[in-house]
């Protein structure tokens, strides 16, 4: 994990997140949305004790908030994917011009929450997956929509679920969420992990993060988890 960034830094970032939270009421994502559970060859099972798998979906404190809070999640990282690893700071992300997009790895018990579940929870709950290269007040391909995929496996299921969903016609647009192969995974500075967890006041996470989780709550009850599994040792 990233040494923790100077205390000038954290400011920075959370006063760039606040301005951008004054926009949040005209920019606001679409709410949630019930999609299809996977069905046929979306459908991906596995008998391993772990499998990872990395979401892009907009600022990664809020997707990564919303997997801490699923029942056989393991581990929900935030970090950087598609972009190359001398540049993956957030610094350098957030200029925009690093192929990068903040994403989050997260590591689950498919004996206990399969793929097609993690990508139900991720479609309708933790981001709007129509909104191109921006998600609510973020704008940029740093917040763009993207599976990073672990295999062959993964990506054919994730592009017939995305066909699946799209014929059923459940968004108003359609997707423009991204299936490409992982080529490497930066975890994000320290400061970053446990975000939505340990500043659920900050209006940047009360406004775009927390309605995600209860979201993940009312809609899914039987995977929900009041206690977040936790990135850092507190």
């Amino acid at each position: 994990m990233s040494i923790l960034k100077p205390v000038a830094i954290v400011s920075v970032a959370a006063a760039l997140c606040l301005a951008l939270a004054s926009l949040a009421r005209v920019n606001a994502a679409e709410p949630a949305v019930a999609v299809p559970a996977a069905a046929g060859k979306a459908q991906l099972s596995s008998t391993a004790q772990s499998e990872t798998v990395v979401l892009a979906g907009g600022c990664f404190w809020g997707v990564q908030g919303v997997f801490q809070h699923t029942q056989g999640v393991l581990r929900a990282v935030s970090g950087y994917a598609g972009g190359k690893r001398e540049a993956a700071t957030y610094e350098m992300v957030s200029s925009g011009g690093t192929g990068h997009a903040e994403s989050v790895q997260v590591t689950y018990d498919p004996r206990k929450i399969s793929f097609g579940q993690i990508l139900q929870i991720y479609f309708s709950v933790a981001h709007d997956p129509t909104q191109l290269n921006r998600q609510g007040p973020d704008q940029g391909t740093q917040y763009r929509s993207a599976i990073f995929t672990a295999g062959e496996q993964q990506k054919q299921a994730a592009e017939a679920y995305i066909a699946q969903i799209n014929a059923a016609k459940v968004f108003s647009a359609p997707i423009v969420t991204q299936v490409t192969a992982l080529q490497g995974f930066y975890p994000a500075e320290d400061y970053h992990q446990d975000y939505a967890t340990l500043h659920p006041n900050q209006p940047y996470i009360a406004y775009n993060d927390l309605p995600k989780i209860a979201n993940l709550q009312k809609m899914y009850p039987a995977i929900y988890r009041a206690d977040p599994v936790l990135v850092l040792k507190r």
